[in-house]
């Protein structure tokens, strides 16, 4: 018989034990089943026979002898006592609401001082019924009498991480399967064939095999059913899944699992001999087309009376992992595996999983998917209630921390018995839950089965275009956007300024560049990313674009001492804002220009306010801008600055908007510091759009070419003399073999060419193989790159073309889409490697 643990429910030992309860849960949270008359004694020993049936897990007869023996007890303690048991009687029922009721009655007479497990139990149910912050005092009164039992603590956290849980769901869709569910239970499914769309599963629902009722349960027997799921959708009414007595026989029978071929069954199934203890064993039973052959046990030590069952399997058969009570474990029920070396060998020993699986409660209902990761459940790891479901990881060599699948598949009721459907590109399958107190209208009646499954990630991007001086929608803005994955799409706002990308354009796990333009607005950029999303979503991102002035626009914070035009380094971070236009608008050339005072001549001031233009463009090529798109215009004291707001010294107005600081206006100021502060104004850089239909350069553009030759030169210094095997194409041409930019490939020699050129097919694999890059290419990468080919006739650079130690750099290569195959250099060109001659008879290319 199984000893009385501190399980908080009775589905932890489901059909392990296929145990004689008030219900099939009790049935199958008991490993042992035990098969005892019933000793009937008279009403002055009514205590003894309760506590017999304690014993022997009779646990609803247990409680009817309890109570009449209550009314006839008059010692205090004992009638404490036999309130405790009543107490524990309901527990192991899962009877939460009955439990806490006689727990509580318990604390308010002390009895917990005697007995501190009643605190632990009375938290643990109230925290089951939902009761959480009232649960918190109770762990909390625990810890004090029991600082060294872990379950306080993790008692404690768990009530704690309710709330965080409720609130923030994972991702899982549960559906109640109503057409596999009865009013009985119906649990613990597993797949039954390769296209994983039927399943086996335990119930024990009216029509199970034989006559007679569990005499602990008043219900039937637990068989194992059968049921197919068809085009449509719809499941098959569940049928025993055989009739012959070879699997389901007047005993129960339940938690199944297949292996990976789906030619072996092997299932759980408990004695019944009467007047005999009798444990549950594990069997295997062949299949062979819709029949099965006769069961036999699968030895996994213990004895007769031992309780084994759940079984999972490798994929490849040689690993169980199974549930068990075998002495020297961690709590009640432990996960035991054992391995073999042939699938035609028996199991060796078993061994325990070790203290990162198995707690101080039981761990059951194992299942092991892709041979890495492990679920089971567990009333013993920080949970929501009674049995949750957990999944360990395997790596390096050790299973993991257990994780808490969390809610919705966990919840305050039992949840166990999780599959999953290995040819879902995502998470899907099935499980057992007993929420039937969450969720009364939807459950059927016992324990159920659910459906899961994690609906692919979907983000969609959209928004709206405005102007930025009007704020009214835009129509006809391009959006280009850019992923971190090289997707390149554009599209354009409709007339109310909405653009979208679609679920299909805007991918998971990747981060987005999006640039927005129209003419005559300035560009403007921003980003998003699904990167660490884990949750559908829709995203907004909205722009607004500033149309380009047709007056200057003067650069904040940019002035210069008098006479002088060097660009002072504190000003130059002012011009920060121009060069970000700048790179969000690559089409754009400006006008920089500078102006001066009118404290000098004309002349003076126009050479002045030149070279403070000047100092400005020259500071922006520096930074990157092409010089092409830059014009220096100094204006000297021609043209006077009209203000656009209201300017104040030490607090007092002095220049309103709208003045014009022409030299009498600046000469009619009351004083020299207003005076200096106006010249100073007129001190002053500005920029100007003046169009923008610049074609931006690619790096091949600004290549500084030898005035004789068409590539740079390098040649080998010490003319040491090398030679390289010598190769010929199809027509005779002779080659060799060299590196383009440190990838290998063939080059030949064409003295038909003037200059040089690669097939598309060549050209694709020195770009998929990392040789060059988009940014080889001149022109427009994504108009040169559509398609995943290459454009007839685009031109990229080879920065290095080596042959041995003579190597050349800076070539231009020509893409040619008539040229079947190969990468040929015109003679000029090849020559410049260095000085060669060609040794026909040995086939050798040699350089001097």
């Amino acid at each position: 018989m199984c000893p009385v643990n501190d399980c908080n429910h009775y589905l932890c030992d489901r059909i392990l034990n296929m145990g004689y309860m008030t219900n099939i849960k009790s049935a199958f949270l008991i490993f042992t089943f035990v098969l005892t008359s019933v000793v009937v004694l008279a009403q002055r020993n009514f205590t003894e026979a309760a506590d017999r049936d304690f014993e022997d897990q009779k646990y609803s007869i247990a409680i009817d002898k309890y109570k009449k023996a209550y009314s006839k007890v008059k010692d205090r303690d004992e009638k404490n006592r036999i309130r405790f048991m009543m107490a524990e009687c309901y527990r192991l029922m899962n009877n939460t609401k009955r439990a806490e009721v006689y727990y509580k009655s318990l604390y308010r007479t002390d009895y917990y001082k005697k007995e501190p497990v009643v605190l632990l139990h009375y938290a643990n149910m109230l925290k089951s019924n939902e009761s959480y912050d009232e649960a918190l005092i109770y762990f909390e009164e625990y810890i004090k009498l029991r600082p060294d039992d872990p379950r306080g603590t993790d008692g404690l956290r768990s009530c704690k991480i309710q709330k965080e849980w409720f609130e923030n769901p994972t991702n899982h869709n549960i559906q109640n399967v109503r057409d596999l569910n009865s009013r009985e239970d119906d649990f613990a499914p597993c797949y039954a064939s390769d296209n994983y769309n039927d399943l086996i599963f335990t119930s024990n629902r009216e029509g199970s095999t034989g006559k007679a009722a569990d005499e602990w349960t008043g219900k039937n027997f637990t068989d194992l059913y059968y049921s197919r799921i068809d085009r449509k959708g719809e499941w098959s009414t569940p049928d025993l899944l055989e009739t012959e007595g070879k699997i389901n026989t007047e005993t129960n029978e339940g938690i199944s699992t297949m292996n990976s071929s789906f030619t072996t069954l092997y299932f759980t199934r408990c004695g019944n001999e009467k007047n005999k203890n009798s444990g549950c064993h594990i069997y295997k039973a062949k299949k062979t087309g819709r029949t099965f052959g006769e069961p036999e046990i699968v030895p996994l030590g213990g004895d007769s009376t031992s309780a084994i069952g759940h079984p999972t399997l490798s994929e490849d058969e040689l690993m169980i992992i199974f549930a068990a009570d075998f002495e020297n474990g961690y709590g009640g029920k432990d996960l035991w595996y054992a391995t073999r070396k042939s699938k035609s060998e028996e199991f060796g020993r078993p061994k325990n999983m070790g203290p990162v699986i198995n707690t101080l409660g039981d761990e059951l209902f194992p299942f092991l998917r892709s041979d890495t990761t492990l679920y089971f459940s567990s009333n013993g790891h920080i949970g929501m209630g009674l049995l949750d479901l957990f999944k360990s990881t395997y790596s390096n060599d050790a299973w993991g921390v257990p994780a808490n699948l969390r809610y919705p598949i966990n919840t305050n009721a039992d949840e166990y018995g999780i599959i999953f459907n290995p040819t879902f590109e995502g998470e899907e399958g099935f499980f057992t839950s007993g929420r039937k107190m969450l969720d009364r209208e939807r459950s059927r009646g016992g324990d159920d089965l659910y459906y899961f499954i994690i609906p692919p990630l979907e983000f969609t991007l959209s928004g709206v275009i405005k102007d930025d001086r009007t704020l009214q929608y835009l129509d006809n803005a391009e959006i280009h956007m850019v992923g971190s994955d090289g997707s390149s799409i554009k599209t354009y706002s409709n007339s109310v300024g909405h653009y979208e990308f679609s679920k299909e354009q805007f991918l998971p796990g990747t981060t987005y560049e999006l640039t927005v333009s129209k003419e005559h607005y300035f560009s403007t950029t921003g980003s998003e990313t699904t990167v660490g999303i884990e949750k559908s979503r829709d995203f907004v991102l909205d722009f607004t674009l500033k149309p380009i002035p047709k007056k200057p626009i003067v650069l904040p914070e940019i002035l210069y001492d008098l006479a002088k035009w060097d660009l002072k380094p504190q000003y130059q971070d002012s011009l920060q804002g121009l060069i970000q236009t700048l790179d969000e608008n690559p089409r754009m050339v400006v006008e920089l220009a500078s102006h001066t005072d009118a404290r000098d001549t004309d002349e003076r001031n126009d050479i002045l306010s030149q070279k403070r233009a000047q100092s400005v463009v020259d500071y922006l090529i520096l930074r990157g801008i092409d010089p092409d798109r830059l014009v220096a215009k100094g204006y000297g004291e021609r043209v006077p600055r009209e203000l656009t707001k209201d300017y104040y010294l030490e607090g007092k107005l002095v220049l309103d908007s709208a003045t014009v600081l022409t030299e009498d206006y600046i000469n009619s100021l009351p004083n020299d510091t207003e005076k200096e502060f106006a010249h100073q104004l007129n001190r002053r850089t500005e920029f100007m759009v003046l169009r923008n239909d610049f074609v931006p350069k690619q790096r091949l553009d600004t290549i500084v070419k030898p005035v004789a030759a068409k590539i740079n030169i390098v040649v080998n210094p010490e003319k040491e003399v090398s030679s390289v095997n010598l190769i010929k194409d199809a027509k005779g041409r002779y080659g060799v073999r060299c590196e383009v930019n440190g990838f290998p490939i063939n080059v030949y020699i064409d003295p038909m060419l003037r200059e040089p050129v690669i097939s598309l097919e060549d050209a694709l694999n020195l770009l998929r193989d990392g040789a060059i890059s988009k940014n080889d290419f001149a022109g427009d990468p994504d108009e040169v790159l559509a398609n995943a080919s290459i454009a007839d006739k685009s031109v990229f650079l080879i920065e290095e073309l080596k042959i041995e130690k003579n190597y050349i750099t800076m070539i231009e290569v020509t893409v040619v889409h008539k040229l079947e195959r190969g990468f040929y250099l015109d003679e000029a060109t090849f020559s410049q490697i260095g000085k060669y001659t060609i040794d026909e008879e040995n086939m050798k290319m040699i350089f001097e």
